[in-house]
């Protein structure tokens, strides 16, 4: 996924992106508040369970938090994968929050489901537990590449118990752990991923996002490639199609010539409208 990162930090150095800075006189209270990086603080007694998070200046009581997922085959990455995502909103969007998390690996012996999604859920109670401290609202968005899409999605539509998520982006990732492709690939890498769920219909089922949306899912954002040799586009189709039928607001991009990742016009296309979605589903509320 280094393809679909790297043009974030051309876009930064060739000046594409814009300062938005706070406004002069504001008689808000809230307007005195700083905005503050924490890294690498433990939401977990795991080594890997920690996250970073971006604390926006004049930060109020409804300020949301965007939540970001890395990806990795659900077996390797790290939080700074999702660096550039993560400068990309600060600049863009800098009303949100953004916790950047890491989050245990799978192996053989430690299956990414549901130890990754429970990873999330601890990090989500992490932040309620600090809201006072950290001086945000309760309503959350995920964003996830790959592996990080899928998870995004899943805990998404079957984990928000409280109904927090207001909107969940997924790029490129899995919806489906019982497509059929995936039972008779022959691709090395992909087997090797698939292999660490196991071969449990059930878990499987439980595991994919598509079987567990419902009409009271939240706001949905796909994007695809035609061309994707780990995700078929048609996983993407199908979840675009359901999402439809429950009448669930989603939009779902496709690019047709394009892999498990894009760079140049088309990575710009997908962050113009990353960005309006966000913005239209996950608003600044005073």
């Amino acid at each position: 996924m280094t393809r679909i990162y790297s043009l974030f930090l051309s876009l930064f150095a060739a000046g594409w992106l814009l300062a938005c800075l706070p406004e002069e006189g504001d008689t808000n209270p809230q307007a005195n508040l700083p905005a503050k990086t924490l890294t690498n603080q433990a939401y977990g007694t795991h080594p890997r369970q920690i996250f970073d998070i971006y604390l926006p200046t004049n930060r109020h009581e409804n300020t949301p938090t965007l939540i970001l997922v890395h990806g990795g085959g659900w077996k390797e990455g790290n939080k700074s994968d999702m660096n550039p995502f993560r400068d990309f909103l600060r600049e863009q969007l800098p009303y949100l929050a953004v916790a950047n998390l890491n989050y245990r690996l799978a192996d053989a012996s430690n299956k990414p489901y549901p130890m990754q999604i429970e990873d999330i859920s601890s990090l989500v109670a992490y932040l309620e537990e600090h809201r006072e401290e950290y001086q945000l609202g309760s309503r959350l968005g995920f964003l996830g590449v790959s592996a990080g899409g899928h998870l995004s999605l899943l805990w998404s539509y079957a984990h928000d118990t409280e109904s927090r998520v207001e909107m969940v982006c997924s790029v490129v990732g899995p919806t489906d752990l019982l497509d059929e492709s995936y039972r008779t690939t022959t691709n090395e890498y992909l087997r090797e991923m698939l292999d660490l769920f196991g071969g449990n219909e059930e878990l499987l089922t439980a595991a994919s996002p598509i079987y567990q949306l419902q009409a009271e899912s939240p706001a949905t954002l796909l994007f695809y490639g035609g061309n994707d040799p780990l995700v078929p586009s048609s996983q993407g189709m199908r979840l675009r199609d359901r999402l439809s039928e429950l009448e669930v607001a989603h939009e779902f991009h496709f690019y047709p010539n394009e892999g498990h990742g894009w760079l140049g016009l088309n990575l710009l296309d997908s962050m113009v409208k990353l960005k309006a979605f966000i913005d239209r589903q996950l608003p600044d509320i005073p």
